[in-house]
């Protein structure tokens, strides 16, 4: 006979807030979050539509983009990616975090 062992559960009747949870999926153009804000999963959109543009095999040096920022839209020719910023031919670097959309020209 198999015996099963005794262990003491505990019933969870709240929610833990400790931890924090995003899910995105392209083609299904699905949106799951429990997080505080808007902004970080605008945010993780944001630096995936930035990675796609880089890793692109149309991106040799450089590429023309409309950014739409927190104080408005924009047209930028970037060059590179750095870890909070992306840096334009100007030698400007833009902050990830004030860009609220980014495509394509």
């Amino acid at each position: 006979m198999n015996k099963l062992p005794k262990v003491y559960v505990n019933k969870i009747s709240s929610k833990s807030v400790n931890n924090e949870e995003v899910f995105y999926s392209k083609k299904g153009k699905s949106i799951s979050k429990t997080l505080d804000s808007s902004s970080a999963v605008n945010n993780l959109l944001v630096q995936k539509k930035i990675n796609d543009i880089f890793n692109s095999p149309n991106f040799v040096y450089k590429v023309n983009v409309i950014l739409t920022l927190k104080d408005g839209k924009r047209e930028e020719t970037l060059i590179a990616k750095t870890n909070d910023g992306v840096l334009t031919i100007d030698n400007k670097v833009v902050p990830i975090k004030d860009i609220l959309q980014i495509s394509e020209k």
